[in-house]
This record gives structure tokens, C-alpha cells and sequence, in this order.
């Protein structure tokens, strides 16, 4: 299905064009295969960087594209409607640079960031804790300094690239209780006692290696502490508010894969000598999952607007990601429905849509963590 979309520049058209065309020859062909094998795509992701997509939203002297974000969201839901594994890991890279790219040092800027937006490094982003993931403010990993290194120990969960990524963002606790005594340690993959620990085996997006990452008096030098002690909390409430548009626009284009199929199925099944999408009763539930499709893009499209302007938009954010994702487990879930037996099977790819929109409601803050933020908004 052809998505109408109004576009700031004749560059940004260009830029969805090549993406669309990447992403046939590039994701759509491999998807199934590499989800079965459970095998994560990493070249993809440096074909991407070379091709540059990986820096959309960062500064060209750091070989990023300077592109507002309302067309790197949109840029990532066209690779999430044929891969969502792919989409899902460019938005935690693009969430990975931003700590860097927004406070880092100068040196660490063109020290790291070509090479990430490039493609050649990959970045992961370790806030979760065992005991905590939407508490982040209490985190426990903790980050003495002793000379000129930091010696962190601790445990990281759930972090997503942990065993393939070349970067860590660490946030640990340097001070005292509470989000002021937190701070972001930039880690090498190869700092000793930074261990990633046995993948997850996970529902959907198989292809995605998620893991706990083990500190065991890990050694980062202190130069790589990112914007100094005790920002590591502002750090990453802000790189979140961001990420979560990001999901938000995967959840979009997953939903979009899975109308389109439900969509040509339906036209192409007949029952009682009648196209099923004829019968009212399932031609309306197609409308219905439209219609909540085309809703939520307008919702993260217009809050990107918000960030590219320099307005607030950190309740709108948990707004466009609690509305997305939600819609997204409903429309895969209907378009199961729509294939009936058919969409049960691994024959078609409905049933895996259904299995990854499920991780959209929980990554990035949980959606109850969004009703949270947006009712102690409502509240003030």
C-alpha cells in the first residue's frame, strides 16, 4: 500500500527512495531466514552506515546527515516494515551515539562518531538493571575512580547488541543515591571485566542479541566519562525521549507490513465464490486496522515536528509510543486473524509480525511507564 507522506525537502524524498530501495533488495529477502536462524545481521547494518543511514539525525562534520527527525523516523519505518530486527537495531545504535554526540568531549566526538554513523562501529545502551529497568533512577552499578580510570562494577540488563556491540554506554552510579549521583562511562567492547553474559532467547526478533552485560571491576579510563559526573541520569531521560519516537516509528512500520499482507490476502482468498475482503464483517476490521495505522503515524510525525523545533515533547513521546505500540500488537494480532489457520503458520510472516509487536510494548519504557509520565503531566 502506497503511504502518502509530505516531506520537508527534495533531499529527504530522495533519502526515503534510497531507503525503500535498500530495503527491498538489502532486508525484505533476508528477514525470515536470519529470524529462523536466530542470526544477527550485522553486515546489513554496515551496509546501511556506508549508505548513510546510521547517522541521520547527527552533525556532517562527524559524517552524520544533519536530517531533522520527522525523516529519520520516517526512514526507520520503512525499514521496519520489512525488517524489524534491522529498524530496532538503528534506532538503539542512533540511541547509543547520543550520549556522545550530544555531551561528549570534543575529542570523543571525532574520536568515535564517524566510525558509528559509519557503520563500522555498533553501540549498544546499557541502563536496565536486573532488579530495575524502569527505575532507573536507583540503579546499582556502581563507578569508583581510582587515578585516572573509573573501576565499575555491577550487572547491565536486557541490553540489546551486548556480545556484538564495539561500544557500551555505561550508566552507573558515581555519587550518592538518587538520578545526581549517576553518571555515563563511554566503554570499549574490549575493556577488561566487561563480560556479556548468554543471549536471551526471546518471543520475537530473534535475530537481535539481548543479554545481561557483567562489570567485574571493569577498567574505563576517565576520559570517557561523558559530560561529566552526575549528568548520567539528565543523559539518558533525554536520549530516551528520543528513542522512544524511535520505537514508536518501528511500531508504525511493523503495522504497515501487516496490513499490506492482510490487506492482499484477503484479496486474493475467496470463500463462497467471494474475495473474504468483500465480507463486510473482515472488510471493516481492514478499515479499522488503517485507520489506527495511518493515526498513529500522524501521532509520531507531529511530535517529531515538536523536537525538530525545539519544543517539548517528552509527554507527547510517551504519548506517540504508548499509542503506536499498542496499536501495532492490535493491527498484527488482527491480521493473524485475517489469514485465520494461515496466520498461525510460519508460512507466512504475520505470525512473527504479532510475536516482535509485543517487544515494542515493553522496550524503551514499558507502556505502563508512559501512562505514568503522561498522567503526572495531566496532574501538574
Amino acid at each position: 500500500m502506497t503511504v502518502e507522506r509530505i516531506l520537508p525537502t527534495e533531499e529527504a524524498a530522495a533519502l526515503l527512495e534510497l531507503t525503500t530501495e535498500l530495503a527491498d533488495a538489502e532486508l525484505a529477502p533476508r528477514a525470515a531466514a536470519f529470524e529462523e536462524r536466530g542470526e544477527f545481521p550485522r553486515e546489513v547494518l554496515r551496509t546501511l552506515g556506508r549508505a548513510g543511514l546510521l547517522g541521520l539525525p547527527y552533525e556532517e562534520k562527524y559524517g552524520g546527515a544533519a536530517q531533522p527527525y520527522e525523516v529519520y523516523l520516517q526512514v526507520l519505518e520503512i525499514l521496519a516494515s520489512r525488517w524489524l530486527t534491522v529498524a530496532e537495531a538503528v534506532s538503539v545504535h542512533t540511541l547509543a551515539c547520543y550520549p556522545v554526540a550530544m555531551y561528549g568531549s570534543e575529542e570523543l566526538k571525532a574520536r568515535f562518531l564517524p566510525d558509528a554513523v559509519g557503520g563500522e562501529l555498533l553501540g549498544a545502551y546499557c541502563l536496565s538493571e536486573p532488579a530495575g529497568g524502569s527505575d532507573a533512577a536507583n540503579l546499582t552499578t556502581k563507578a569508583v575512580l581510582d587515578g585516572d580510570e573509573y573501576v565499575v562494577n555491577g550487572t547491565k540488563a536486557w541490553i540489546t547488541h551486548a556480545g556484538e556491540a564495539d561500544f557500551y554506554n555505561v550508566f552507573c552510579r558515581t555519587g550518592g543515591p538518587g538520578p545526581k549521583g549517576i553518571s555515563c562511562l563511554f566503554a570499549d567492547a574490549s575493556t577488561p571485566g566487561l563480560n556479556p553474559q548468554k543471549r536471551e532467547r526471546t518471543m520475537g526478533l530473534t535475530g537481535s542479541p539481548v543479554a545481561q552485560v557483567a562489570l567485574d571491576d571493569a577498567r574505563v579510563p576517565a576520559d570517557r566519562l561523558v559530560g561529566g559526573e552526575g549528568i548520567g541520569f539528565t543523559i539518558a531521560m533525554s536520549a530516551l525521549d528520543a528513542g522512544r519516537l524511535g520505537i514508536a516509528a518501528c511500531a508504525v512500520g511493523l503495522a504497515q507490513a501487516a496490513l499490506d499482507y492482510a490487506v492482499e490476502y484477503a484479496k486474493g482468498r475467496e470463500q463462497f465464490n467471494t474475495r473474504i475482503i468483500d465480507f463486510q464483517g473482515l472488510g471493516f476490521m481492514l478499515a479499522d486496522m488503517a485507520t489506527q495505522v495511518s493515526a498513529a503515524r500522524a501521532m509520531v510525525l507531529a511530535t517529531a515536528r515538536l523536537r525538530d523545533n525545539g519544543r517539548p515533547f517528552s509527554v507527547e513521546a510517551a504519548k506517540a509510543k504508548l499509542f503506536a505500540t499498542d496499536m501495532a500488537m492490535k493491527v498484527t494480532t488482527d491480521a493473524v486473524q485475517v489469514l485465520g489457520g494461515y496466520g498461525y503458520v510460519h508460512d507466512h510472516p504475520v505470525e512473527r509480525y504479532m510475536r516482535e509487536a509485543k517487544l515494542l510494548q515493553i522496550v524503551e519504557g514499558t507502556n505502563q511507564i508512559q501512562r505514568l509520565v503522561i498522567s503526572r503531566s495531566l496532574a501538574k
